[in-house]
């Protein structure tokens, strides 16, 4: 009887340390590739927008050594009708600037505060060289990411950003 009870001890004890082995850290859970599904920016006013439109392509990467890239694109940016990247007109290149956006750099998690921070070598945007911006991470799981930017563009508001777990 005692060589039963021992047993179930154990096992149970091992249980519960597996268990506690098995759950990963927000900075293990974040690295791998993040397909983007949606940004929204609300406003101060709580009016809400989707900046990259309601069908966005895009990509978020982390990897293990703590780097990152971000591209977000509308679906509907225009095509250049020179068929040439170089000899777009103003109001294409201004379509595109407006409905696309590429960052790239350094990533750290703060496990406590729940949030990520991007240290920017470049970007789209090149005003955002050199930042660090802090986002909190509203939800992440093994396939789900949410973050959230709480200043978008100059005070406009704060934008979430919804992204699946790539295959």
């Amino acid at each position: 009887m005692n060589f039963i009870r021992i047993m179930a001890v154990l096992a149970i004890a091992l249980t519960g340390s597996q268990a506690g082995a098995q759950q990963k850290s927000l900075r293990d859970l974040i690295v791998g590739s993040w397909n983007f599904v949606i940004a929204e920016v609300v406003g101060a006013d709580g009016k809400k927008s989707l900046p990259f439109g309601d069908t966005p392509n895009g990509i978020l990467i982390f990897t293990a050594g703590g780097q990152f890239a971000q591209i977000h694109v509308a679906s509907d940016v225009p095509k250049i009708a020179s068929n040439n990247r170089l000899t777009g007109t103003p109001e294409e290149y201004a379509a595109i600037m407006r409905r696309s956006i590429f960052v790239f750099g350094t990533y750290s998690v703060n496990e406590e505060k729940k949030t990520v921070t991007f240290k920017i070598v470049s970007a789209s945007y090149p005003n955002w060289q050199g930042e660090a911006q802090e986002r909190t991470i509203d939800k992440l799981t093994a396939d789900e990411f949410v973050n959230t930017n709480p200043n978008v563009a100059g005070g406009r508001g704060r934008a979430s950003n919804f992204y699946k777990r790539a295959l």
